[in-house]
């Protein structure tokens, strides 16, 4: 891979802002920043030692800030409240792991995606313990749904039925607090470019503090997530945690993540098992008060 090519993906990589393809480019920046930094130790044992220089420091640029970002960071085990979130794979063929998971991690809040006539046997095996529950429609590999047990706010559930958006306002000690449940498309050449511009607009009548978990199909470095964060004035919890295992579990994509409040104190996240899913699941614990 020659040298241009290599600078030119990485620069490609920061254009989600301009194109889809720009984000489908960033869910490989860390691989060729890898990439980059071996073709610069090449370069300088060739003597090129000026271009393998630029080489690097473009590399280096784009893979140290994944890096230092994967590092564990906390847990958010102490934190005043938690969000568990899964992605529960229409194929899930027994749900009774994933409810006592659940149940043993006792949360706030739950959001979930690939809610299908199956699959909500996990929504019903939690009614107790999460009584204000909200789902809405969205593809053929299921819904979303919002699951807490603070009291609903009568009349606040949302749907964007069809583009991946289950939505609700609770009442918690600390004030109403809105739950948000997206799944995303994948991203260009598929249609995950078109969707989010129209959750947006949604996302931005939310007033007050926003709590996001979803399957983003998308990286946690990408524009689509920075947009996102940006108009509920979120950010997200933990470090990065690799959640879709490929390859026969060689590789791992980070594309399921939390979004919480900004501003109210630190907040952590941690990786959960499959539990019969493709996910991983992440529990995620925060503050909603300063």
């Amino acid at each position: 891979m020659s040298s241009g090519l290599v600078v030119a993906l990485l620069a490609g990589s920061y254009l989600g802002v301009v194109h889809g393809l720009g984000d489908s480019l960033a869910v490989v920046r860390p691989a060729v920043a890898v990439v980059a930094c071996v073709l610069a130790a090449v370069l300088g044992f060739a003597e090129r030692r000026r271009l393998g220089l630029l080489v690097l420091v473009a590399g280096s640029a784009a893979g140290l800030p994944v890096l230092w970002s994967s590092l564990p960071g906390d847990p958010g085990d102490g934190a005043a409240y938690h969000l568990y979130q899964k992605n529960l794979s229409f194929r899930l063929a027994d749900p009774s792991p994933l409810i006592a998971d659940i149940r043993g991690h006792a949360p706030d809040f739950v959001t979930l995606q690939e809610v299908t006539d199956r699959t909500r046997a996990v929504m019903a095996g939690l009614t107790d313990v999460m009584p204000s529950q909200h789902v809405c429609t969205f593809a053929a590999v299921g819904g979303v749904a919002v699951l807490s047990r603070w009291p609903m706010i009568a009349g606040s559930e949302r749907c964007v039925d069809g583009d991946g958006l289950a939505a609700m306002q609770v009442t918690t000690p600390d004030g109403p607090v809105w739950v948000v449940s997206i799944h995303l498309h994948w991203p260009f050449p598929y249609r995950q470019s078109e969707q989010v511009p129209r959750l947006l607009p949604v996302l931005a009548t939310m007033a007050g503090p926003v709590l996001v978990g979803g399957d983003f199909n998308m990286v946690p470095w990408s524009h689509t997530l920075a947009r996102v964060a940006q108009v509920t004035e979120t950010e997200r919890a933990g470090p990065i945690l690799y959640t879709l295992p490929l390859a026969g579990g060689w590789v791992a994509l980070p594309i399921d993540h939390v979004l919480v409040p900004r501003g109210k104190g630190r907040s952590g996240a941690r990786r959960l098992p499959l539990l019969g899913s493709d996910h991983h699941g992440v529990l995620a614990g925060f503050a909603l008060a300063e």
